[in-house]
């Protein structure tokens, strides 16, 4: 399944509950079962930018991506986990170029503070990042 097909089929999923207040909610229920090791809680993986501390660990395991993410907010961190739960499991290239639409496309924009959208774009360019070194890295194999 290409990146953009997994966007679409979480957009769905997510707007299969009507009222946005319930699906932002299912959104922060879904980072309950996302924990960071605290060993990787550290300053080179803090998200700068955030209204509340993130730290995003990402990695390469078998050509694909993995990410995952923990923060003090819960409503930050069922956001993170959303974005990590869409990169991850993806080839390094499509994870540097494919934007999240989720954010607008479950109504989300309309519902987060401007400081918070700030906050994801700024996880949005740490997972762009990543993943461009991971392109570097296996193209220097």
């Amino acid at each position: 399944m290409s990146l953009d097909e997994k966007q679409q089929s979480l957009i769905d999923d997510l707007n299969i509950i009507h009222d946005p207040h319930e699906r932002l909610n299912a959104v922060v229920m879904r980072g309950h079962g996302v924990k960071l090791d605290e060993a990787q809680k550290t300053e080179a993986n803090l998200v700068p930018g955030c209204v509340s501390r993130v730290w995003l660990h990402g990695e390469l395991v078998n050509g694909r991506t993995r990410y995952i993410c923990d923060a003090e907010s819960p409503m930050v961190k069922g956001l993170a986990a959303l974005l990590c739960e869409l990169y991850t499991d993806a080839d390094p290239a499509e994870a540097a170029l494919v934007e999240p639409r989720v954010w607008e496309a479950c109504g989300f924009t309309k519902m987060l503070s401007p400081t918070r959208l700030n906050g994801l774009a700024n996880m949005r360019l740490r997972i762009r990042d990543m993943a461009n070194q991971y392109i570097t890295s296996k193209s220097s194999l």
